[in-house]
This record gives structure tokens, sequence and C-alpha cells, in this order.
């Protein structure tokens, strides 16, 4: 399916915290038997480089973390701690290592699909967590290193209303308690409030 409405290549080739911040008010949608699922982006995080000791490319390019070493614009969706997995898109120039991890979504299609995927969790707790959009979505490694950009992807990001300075809140980046400073607490997490 073509949709004009899709972000190009250009957007996930811009700085990594750029396209973190700019991601809030888009639309991350999956097509499943021609049916949309998804929602707004409301929560990402940027992880960017050799050097950012939060990130999977800490260690080099290995086979989980080199299709962040990749061109802009693909999905890059890891296991995380051997039981969940995790959605991010991959940014800047190919050979930079760079993603921003997709945390939480206010879902707007498919609800039904979502509602049965998240059976007995209460539509606030649907997608609030990035292993929760994964699973709402039914991603896993068979979409890791998709074309997001690509027109007919059935992963991809609508775009969407600017999100004004307002009602956005900066902060740390969750879940990386032993990593040390300061990338611990540098404010690559944005969220609208």
């Amino acid at each position: 399916m073509k949709n004009n409405n899709r972000l190009s290549r250009q957007f996930f080739l811009q700085n990594t915290i750029s396209v973190a911040r700019e991601l809030l008010g888009k639309k991350l949608l999956r097509l499943e038997n021609h049916t949309s699922i998804g929602g707004i982006i409301i929560e990402t995080e940027a992880y960017r480089g050799e050097e950012d000791l939060a990130c999977h490319a800490r260690a080099g390019k290995t086979p989980r973390s080199r299709v962040m070493y990749g061109p802009p614009g693909h999905a890059y969706i890891y296991f995380n701690y051997g039981i969940h997995w995790l959605l991010n898109f991959v940014t800047e120039e190919a050979g930079y290592p760079a993603a921003v991890l997709i945390r939480s979504l206010e879902p707007t299609d498919g609800l039904d699909i979502i509602a049965e995927r998240r059976k007995g969790i209460l539509r606030s707790q649907w997608v609030n967590g990035p292993a929760k959009i994964c699973q709402a979505l039914n991603l896993d490694k068979e979409q890791n290193g998709i074309d997001i950009c690509a027109p007919d992807s059935a992963l991809y990001v609508e775009d969407g209303e600017r999100i004004p300075d307002t009602e956005v809140t900066i902060g740390s980046r969750v879940g990386i308690k032993t990593v040390p400073e300061p990338w611990k607490s540098i404010p690559w997490r944005f969220q609208i409030e």
C-alpha cells in the first residue's frame, strides 16, 4: 500500500537526537492483512555511536547491532533480556551506528487487534512500553532490518503535527542503571506530557 504521507529517508538521515524529538506526534503503523495497527508516538529515546555506553554499538559492529550501521530508515528490532522484542529506527549516515527506540504510543488504529493481543490489560497500558508495542504490532526478528521508507513497506511512520516544545518533557533514558556517567543521565529521552 503506497502512502505519500510516510516519512522519507531524509527524515531519518538527520541527527539522532533531532529524530527522537521530531518523531513525537508522528504515527507508527503496521499493515497486517490490509488492516492498519498502531498509534501516535508519544515517547522515544536516542542512542548514537560507539562512544555512547548505553548504545548497543559500544561493543562495535556485532551480529546484533549490524542493522544500526546500515542506512537510515530501517527497523532495528532486537531481543531484550531474552523475553522482549524492542523496536528502533536507524538514523544518520550509513556506517555510523545510531537509532531511536520507540518507547510509547497512543493507540489509534487496529484497536480490536491490539485489545486481543493485549487481552486483560487496561487500554492505557496496551502500548506504554517498548516491549508492549512489539506485542501489540506483532513485531519480532522477522521485521529486523526492513526498510520502513520503502513505498510498499508494511511497517512505516506517517507524518503528523509537530508537538510544541512546551508539551515535551526531556529526561534521561530508562533502564540503563549500570551505564556510567555521563551516558546514564544524558537527556536523550523525549515524551509528550
